[in-house]
């Protein structure tokens, strides 16, 4: 028995899993003051109601949103940052690069070091290497003292070419562990050991600026565990997918970043064909992901606290592996208002859990998503949360009548207005994020998953032209499952720019021996004795500012690395780059131990019964609004049956909807498979 546990911004997910598929599903809301409490309040609630005895649970794997939160509401640690003298405004400078050429009010996220803890240290290492002015030995130990005396709690060290040669770093971390034993020190060796200045360092602090909050969570979250009677140690998700220790995930906090979302994609490569589009919305946000050739993309660029949400370079730079995915504000809680031009805009903040959507009854008092689609009868008012959690109705339409007064339309028109704003919201997104990594929305299929994604799946495939969309079962807790099928792994980097001719595979092959050394020695500290090592080189023609990803196999040498970065060139950009050499910037090597054997199907599949619930009048403006609606219960629907829209399908944690014209058959695996 093995538990998924998925913290989100309006909910926390609980999905367990046994050798027959999945046992049980718990939704519970997300306590902000204190993320663990409502992770043991919902294994609690989930072991009690489907007598499952915590001496019997094996594995926790759980996601968390904390990082992200703790880097974009500036709650980590007191941080200095010492680098090489002249570079210390880094952070600051950034790229000297406008993500927006015309914007006079341009913002920029303020770095999470202040300018006054920022400090130059002599000493300079050359990019070959070589010692060019030798490391200050006095002025750090003088340095470490007086950051402790100001209560400074951690120190992240960026020198210039520390990638290529890490002494004066490591140096550095042993004179703060005499002088100021009780600094938590971050090398940007470690943490990111390639290339690019300002990102390695906006990295290297961010590591460091949350390590303390990190920590002392997933302590308290493994006594908490205990306290509930489950023995062993959780395993946290990490953002590319793969799974890692608590000890190593406090080691490297960055590295859980997008955690929680990663779960979700991981779920639909499981499930789905080798190529589909992911879509996840929650309470907060909606994620979108491609799955290519069986597994989600994976980037190692990455940024947090965007200030403008679809604008790369408008936010904290993280040069760690993450799921390839783009994320929106707009989910159940997002806010709808009418702007100063008089238009209708939704998102990005958030009611979130507290107070949440207005219908919650818990304090909120601004029109959300989750009350627009319970106004257009999508949602069952009785049936929240399996009924767990009543909804007002009247509440929630008085509140969209507050946006319906202004633009001077009904109640259901502005819902239906707020609704398929969001659709055409996420479908924008997802074009743009598909077609610039090379892919057809309008020819994949989309699984569509989180609390709200089933509601607004179709809307949200007609505005792309998918051709269907899927619901998986328990398609409202599925990132917490698609922990499940995650295995122990953990990428590692070696920077060595050189062109492709000019490498003797010797010394490559000598980098890549040493990565899988240090993946198989951390994996051996969690029990995996069985380890599979991925190798990727990061290519580019020369000349280029950026790389691509490019496998790494055997065969002859160079010709079959040239080979395979033209492939993966053309299949990017449908065509050849120009007539010059080929240079690798970044060796990387995934290392992973075996992937577990899960199966994510409904153990109680069927309960038998008429599984046509009633009916209920819901929106639909293109059969004149409102129309008596059937409404089945997803549990009780048998494999083979198919539903003609309008429709609704409901179970616990998720509904979905089946438009006019539109209809659903249920699969073999319980899925429902929507055609549009």
């Amino acid at each position: 028995m093995r538990i998924g546990v998925d913290i989100g911004g309006t909910f926390t997910d609980l999905c367990a899993v046994d050798g027959s598929g999945i046992a049980a599903v718990g939704k519970v809301l997300t306590t902000h003051d204190e993320p663990a409490r409502a992770v043991e309040e919902g294994l609690a609630a989930l072991l009690a109601e489907s007598g499952i005895a915590a001496s019997d649970v094996d594995q926790v794997v759980h996601g968390t949103t904390l990082v992200t939160n703790a880097l974009i509401e500036r709650k980590g640690s007191p941080t200095a940052l010492l680098a090489t003298a002249g570079f210390r405004d880094v952070l600051e400078m950034r790229r000297e690069h406008r993500y927006e050429l015309y914007d006079l009010h341009l913002e920029l996220p303020a770095p999470l070091v202040p300018r006054h803890l920022r400090f130059d240290v002599p000493e300079r290492i050359l990019a070959d290497g070589s010692i060019h002015i030798g490391l200050d030995e006095e002025y750090v130990a003088r340095l470490g003292g007086e950051l402790a005396e100001r209560g400074i709690d951690a120190v992240a060290v960026c020198f210039l070419h520390a990638f290529t040669n890490p002494a004066h770093e490591r140096r550095v971390a042993a004179i703060l562990a005499e002088v100021a034993p009780g600094l938590r020190v971050a090398l940007s060796s470690d943490v990111v050991p390639e290339i690019r200045e300002f990102e390695r360092a906006s990295t290297t602090v961010a590591n460091v600026y949350v390590q303390d909050l990190t920590e002392r969570y997933l302590r308290d979250l493994e006594h908490r565990l205990r306290r509930l009677g489950i023995a062993g140690a959780p395993h946290i998700m990490l953002s590319n997918g793969g799974l890692a220790t608590v000890d190593t995930a406090a080691r490297h906090p960055i590295r859980i970043l997008e955690s929680g979302p990663a779960g979700g994609a991981l779920a639909a490569a499981t499930l789905g064909p080798d190529d589909l589009l992911a879509f996840d919305m929650g309470g907060t946000t909606a994620k979108l992901c491609l799955i290519a050739g069986g597994a989600p993309l994976v980037t190692h660029q990455f940024e947090v606290d965007r200030k403008y949400r679809l604008l790369p370079g408008s936010g904290l730079p993280v040069q760690v592996p993450v799921t390839d995915m783009i994320e929106i504000g707009v989910g159940g809680g997002s806010i709808a208002r009418i702007d100063a031009l008089g238009l209708l805009t939704v998102g990005p903040d958030s009611a979130g859990s507290e107070p949440g959507p207005v219908c919650y009854g818990r304090g909120g008092t601004e029109p959300t998503v989750t009350d627009a689609d319970l106004v257009l009868g999508y949602l069952d008012p009785a049936y929240f949360l399996g009924g767990g959690m009543k909804l007002d109705a009247a509440a929630a339409r008085e509140a969209i009548g507050r946006i319906a007064g202004p633009l001077g339309v009904s109640v259901e028109e502005a819902a239906w207005g707020i609704h398929t704003s969001v659709n055409e919201d996420m479908a924008n997104a997802a074009r743009v994020h598909a077609v610039e990594r090379g892919q057809d929305p309008a020819k994949l299929p989309m699984y569509t998953f989180g609390g709200a994604g089933p509601v607004h799946g179709v809307g949200v495939a007609r505005a792309l032209g998918a051709p269907s969309v899927v619901a998986p079962p328990a398609a409202g807790v599925l990132s917490a499952a698609g922990f499940l099928t995650a295995p122990l792994a953990f990428d590692f980097v070696r920077s060595a720019r050189a062109a492709v001719h000019d490498l003797a595979w010797e010394q490559v092959d000598a980098l890549f021996a040493e990565m899988e050394a240090e993946g198989a020695a951390l994996l051996a500290k969690s029990g995996v004795d069985d380890v599979t090592n991925r190798r990727v080189a990061e290519m580019r023609y020369a000349g280029q500012g950026y790389e691509i990803r490019v496998p790494v196999h055997g065969g002859s040498w160079p010709e079959t690395l040239i080979d395979e970065f033209t492939a993966t060139y053309r299949a990017l950009y449908r065509r050849s780059g120009p007539e010059v050499g080929v240079e690798v910037l970044n060796w990387r090597v995934v290392s992973s131990g075996p992937a577990p054997d899960v199966t994510l199907r409904l153990n109680a599949q069927v309960t038998g019964g008429d599984a046509r619930k009633g009916s209920r009048e819901a929106y639909f403006p293109s059969t004149g609004g409102f129309v008596d609606t059937a409404v089945f219960g997803r549990y009780r629907l048998q494999p083979g049956t198919r539903v003609d829209g309008p429709a609704i399908v409901e179970e616990r944690e998720s509904t979905v909807v089946v438009p006019p014209g539109a209809h659903c058959v249920v699969r073999g695996d319980a899925a429902l498979e929507v055609t549009v």
